[in-house]
Protein backbone atom coordinates (compact mmCIF):
# COMPACT_ATOMS: atom_id res chain seq x y z
CA UNK A 1 0.00 0.00 0.00
CA UNK A 2 1.33 3.41 -0.85
CA UNK A 3 1.71 6.10 1.64
CA UNK A 4 0.70 10.00 1.49
CA UNK A 5 4.04 11.67 0.96
CA UNK A 6 6.00 14.89 1.27
CA UNK A 7 7.04 15.25 -2.15
CA UNK A 8 4.64 18.12 -3.29
CA UNK A 9 4.97 20.00 0.09
CA UNK A 10 8.62 20.08 -0.02
CA UNK A 11 8.64 20.94 -3.63
CA UNK A 12 5.99 24.23 -2.35
CA UNK A 13 8.60 25.22 0.03
CA UNK A 14 12.03 24.99 -2.08
CA UNK A 15 9.84 27.26 -4.85
CA UNK A 16 8.77 30.16 -2.16
CA UNK A 17 5.91 29.00 -0.18
CA UNK A 18 5.94 29.91 3.22
CA UNK A 19 2.80 28.42 4.33
CA UNK A 20 0.42 25.22 3.19
CA UNK A 21 -2.56 24.75 3.99
CA UNK A 22 -4.21 21.76 3.50
CA UNK A 23 -8.04 20.92 3.96
CA UNK A 24 -10.49 17.75 3.93
CA UNK A 25 -14.40 16.76 4.55
CA UNK A 26 -15.37 13.75 6.64
CA UNK A 27 -19.13 13.24 6.44
CA UNK A 28 -20.09 13.63 3.09
CA UNK A 29 -22.37 10.87 2.07
CA UNK A 30 -23.42 10.50 5.88
CA UNK A 31 -27.81 10.33 6.05
CA UNK A 32 -27.24 12.22 9.72
CA UNK A 33 -24.78 14.49 11.30
CA UNK A 34 -22.78 17.72 10.18
CA UNK A 35 -20.01 17.48 7.66
CA UNK A 36 -16.71 18.78 9.05
CA UNK A 37 -14.09 19.72 8.07
CA UNK A 38 -10.63 20.31 9.29
CA UNK A 39 -7.74 22.80 8.28
CA UNK A 40 -4.45 22.27 8.80
CA UNK A 41 -1.16 24.91 8.20
CA UNK A 42 2.75 24.33 8.23
CA UNK A 43 5.58 25.55 7.75
CA UNK A 44 8.62 24.20 6.19
CA UNK A 45 10.18 23.79 9.99
CA UNK A 46 7.63 20.60 10.24
CA UNK A 47 8.33 19.39 7.27
CA UNK A 48 12.14 19.26 8.44
CA UNK A 49 11.26 16.92 11.02
CA UNK A 50 11.12 13.29 11.06
CA UNK A 51 7.95 12.40 12.61
CA UNK A 52 8.62 8.30 13.92
CA UNK A 53 5.17 8.22 15.15
CA UNK A 54 3.31 9.44 11.82
CA UNK A 55 5.11 7.24 9.30
CA UNK A 56 2.50 4.26 8.42
CA UNK A 57 -0.40 7.44 8.71
CA UNK A 58 -2.60 7.26 6.33
CA UNK A 59 -6.24 8.41 5.07
CA UNK A 60 -8.58 8.36 7.70
CA UNK A 61 -10.99 5.39 5.88
CA UNK A 62 -7.61 3.46 5.53
CA UNK A 63 -7.36 3.20 9.58
CA UNK A 64 -8.85 1.95 12.21
CA UNK A 65 -10.91 4.11 14.68
CA UNK A 66 -8.02 3.39 17.50
CA UNK A 67 -4.92 3.99 14.82
CA UNK A 68 -6.96 7.31 13.71
CA UNK A 69 -7.39 8.51 16.96
CA UNK A 70 -3.19 7.46 18.27
CA UNK A 71 -2.47 9.51 14.89
CA UNK A 72 -4.48 12.29 15.85
CA UNK A 73 -3.25 12.46 19.24
CA UNK A 74 0.13 12.51 17.96
CA UNK A 75 -0.89 15.25 15.77
CA UNK A 76 -2.22 17.85 17.93
CA UNK A 77 1.09 17.43 20.14
CA UNK A 78 2.95 19.03 17.28
CA UNK A 79 4.03 22.38 18.35
CA UNK A 80 4.38 23.34 14.67
CA UNK A 81 1.06 21.97 13.08
CA UNK A 82 -2.27 24.49 13.57
CA UNK A 83 -5.60 23.50 12.64
CA UNK A 84 -8.91 24.77 12.76
CA UNK A 85 -12.67 22.93 12.66
CA UNK A 86 -15.83 23.74 10.78
CA UNK A 87 -18.95 22.13 10.51
CA UNK A 88 -22.39 22.71 8.98
CA UNK A 89 -25.74 21.80 10.13
CA UNK A 90 -27.71 19.16 8.50
CA UNK A 91 -30.08 22.23 8.78
CA UNK A 92 -27.21 24.26 6.26
CA UNK A 93 -26.62 20.83 4.09
CA UNK A 94 -30.72 20.56 3.57
CA UNK A 95 -30.97 24.40 2.59
CA UNK A 96 -28.09 24.68 0.17
CA UNK A 97 -27.17 20.85 -0.48
CA UNK A 98 -24.08 18.90 0.23
CA UNK A 99 -21.13 20.09 -1.90
CA UNK A 100 -22.25 23.49 -1.26
CA UNK A 101 -22.43 23.17 2.70
CA UNK A 102 -18.72 21.16 2.90
CA UNK A 103 -17.22 24.47 0.65
CA UNK A 104 -18.45 26.38 3.09
CA UNK A 105 -17.56 24.64 6.04
CA UNK A 106 -14.16 24.66 3.95
CA UNK A 107 -13.84 28.89 3.94
CA UNK A 108 -14.90 29.12 7.31
CA UNK A 109 -11.90 26.34 8.53
CA UNK A 110 -9.41 28.17 6.26
CA UNK A 111 -10.69 31.85 7.34
CA UNK A 112 -10.22 30.38 11.05
CA UNK A 113 -6.62 28.71 10.75
CA UNK A 114 -5.56 31.97 8.27
CA UNK A 115 -6.06 34.21 11.48
CA UNK A 116 -3.48 31.63 13.29
CA UNK A 117 -0.22 32.75 14.81
CA UNK A 118 2.51 29.74 14.31
CA UNK A 119 4.56 29.29 16.97
CA UNK A 120 7.97 29.15 14.97
CA UNK A 121 7.95 32.96 14.50
CA UNK A 122 11.30 32.99 13.42
CA UNK A 123 10.62 31.40 10.34
CA UNK A 124 9.71 34.96 9.09
CA UNK A 125 11.83 36.67 11.35
CA UNK A 126 14.13 37.47 8.07
CA UNK A 127 11.68 39.36 6.50
CA UNK A 128 12.05 42.75 8.03
CA UNK A 129 8.88 44.22 6.42
CA UNK A 130 8.52 47.90 6.99
CA UNK A 131 4.94 49.24 7.77
CA UNK A 132 4.85 50.15 4.21
CA UNK A 133 5.79 46.57 2.88
CA UNK A 134 2.25 44.39 2.10
CA UNK A 135 4.02 41.42 1.64
CA UNK A 136 2.72 38.18 3.34
CA UNK A 137 4.41 35.03 3.78
CA UNK A 138 3.37 33.14 0.29
CA UNK A 139 0.93 30.64 1.17
CA UNK A 140 -1.41 27.97 -0.79
CA UNK A 141 -4.04 25.78 0.35
CA UNK A 142 -3.70 22.17 -0.73
CA UNK A 143 -7.63 20.87 -1.37
CA UNK A 144 -8.98 17.13 -1.81
CA UNK A 145 -10.71 16.48 -5.18
CA UNK A 146 -10.63 17.89 -8.62
CA UNK A 147 -12.21 21.45 -7.56
CA UNK A 148 -11.12 24.84 -6.12
CA UNK A 149 -13.01 25.87 -3.33
CA UNK A 150 -14.93 28.49 -5.13
CA UNK A 151 -15.01 32.11 -3.40
CA UNK A 152 -12.02 31.56 -1.83
CA UNK A 153 -8.81 34.26 -2.10
CA UNK A 154 -5.58 32.87 -2.71
CA UNK A 155 -3.98 30.04 -4.25
CA UNK A 156 -5.43 26.92 -4.23
CA UNK A 157 -4.35 22.90 -5.81
CA UNK A 158 -7.27 20.69 -5.74
CA UNK A 159 -5.96 17.29 -5.79
CA UNK A 160 -7.78 14.23 -6.90
CA UNK A 161 -7.37 11.52 -4.30
CA UNK A 162 -5.08 14.15 -2.03
CA UNK A 163 -5.72 12.26 0.82
CA UNK A 164 -4.29 9.15 -0.20
CA UNK A 165 -1.58 11.22 -1.84
CA UNK A 166 -0.10 14.11 0.37
CA UNK A 167 0.64 13.85 3.68
CA UNK A 168 -1.11 17.27 5.14
CA UNK A 169 -4.18 16.05 3.20
CA UNK A 170 -4.08 13.04 4.59
CA UNK A 171 -3.54 14.71 8.36
CA UNK A 172 -6.66 17.19 7.90
CA UNK A 173 -8.58 13.68 7.37
CA UNK A 174 -7.31 12.02 10.28
CA UNK A 175 -8.42 14.82 12.58
CA UNK A 176 -11.88 15.71 10.88
CA UNK A 177 -12.58 11.76 11.14
CA UNK A 178 -11.20 11.99 14.83
CA UNK A 179 -13.76 15.02 15.66
CA UNK A 180 -16.88 13.98 13.42
CA UNK A 181 -16.65 10.35 15.16
CA UNK A 182 -16.89 11.54 18.74
CA UNK A 183 -19.67 14.51 18.18
CA UNK A 184 -21.59 11.47 16.49
CA UNK A 185 -21.02 9.51 19.92
CA UNK A 186 -22.32 12.52 21.87
CA UNK A 187 -25.03 12.69 19.60
CA UNK A 188 -25.57 9.01 20.14
CA UNK A 189 -26.45 9.85 23.70
CA UNK A 190 -28.86 12.51 22.91
CA UNK A 191 -30.86 10.41 20.54
CA UNK A 192 -30.40 6.71 21.90
CA UNK A 193 -31.58 4.31 19.64
CA UNK A 194 -30.71 5.04 16.34
CA UNK A 195 -26.56 3.66 16.76
CA UNK A 196 -24.80 6.73 15.75
CA UNK A 197 -22.01 5.44 17.75
CA UNK A 198 -21.83 2.65 15.40
CA UNK A 199 -22.47 3.34 11.84
CA UNK A 200 -21.74 7.79 12.88
CA UNK A 201 -24.48 8.46 10.63
CA UNK A 202 -23.72 6.81 7.83
CA UNK A 203 -26.54 4.47 5.90
CA UNK A 204 -25.53 1.36 6.93
CA UNK A 205 -28.29 -1.53 6.93
CA UNK A 206 -28.62 -1.55 10.84
CA UNK A 207 -29.10 2.48 10.50
CA UNK A 208 -32.29 2.32 7.73
CA UNK A 209 -33.62 -0.53 10.05
CA UNK A 210 -33.75 2.11 12.79
CA UNK A 211 -34.78 5.15 10.82
CA UNK A 212 -37.73 2.95 9.74
CA UNK A 213 -38.95 1.97 13.26
CA UNK A 214 -37.71 5.19 14.94
CA UNK A 215 -38.55 7.76 12.10
CA UNK A 216 -35.65 10.82 11.47
CA UNK A 217 -34.43 12.54 14.40
CA UNK A 218 -33.64 16.66 14.41
CA UNK A 219 -29.81 15.63 13.36
CA UNK A 220 -31.04 13.53 10.15
CA UNK A 221 -30.33 14.98 6.86
CA UNK A 222 -34.24 15.68 5.56
CA UNK A 223 -33.07 16.29 1.73
CA UNK A 224 -31.21 13.18 1.58
CA UNK A 225 -33.52 10.30 -0.49
CA UNK A 226 -33.58 7.93 2.44
CA UNK A 227 -35.07 10.31 4.85
CA UNK A 228 -37.33 12.28 2.63
CA UNK A 229 -39.30 9.16 1.37
CA UNK A 230 -40.09 8.68 5.38
CA UNK A 231 -41.47 12.18 6.04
Amino acid sequence: MKLPHKTLERKLFASGYSLIYAVDEVGMGCLAGPVVVCAVGMTNHFYNKHHKKLIRMRESKLLSSQQREKYAEELLKEKDLVYAIAQCSPRVIDKINIYQASRLAMRKAIAKISNFQFPISNEFSNLQLSKKDKRKPKSIVLVDGNKKIPNLKGEQMPIVKGDRKIFAIACASVIAKVFRDKLMDRYAQKYPGYGFEKHKGYGTKYHQIKLASLGPCEIHRKSFAPIAKLL
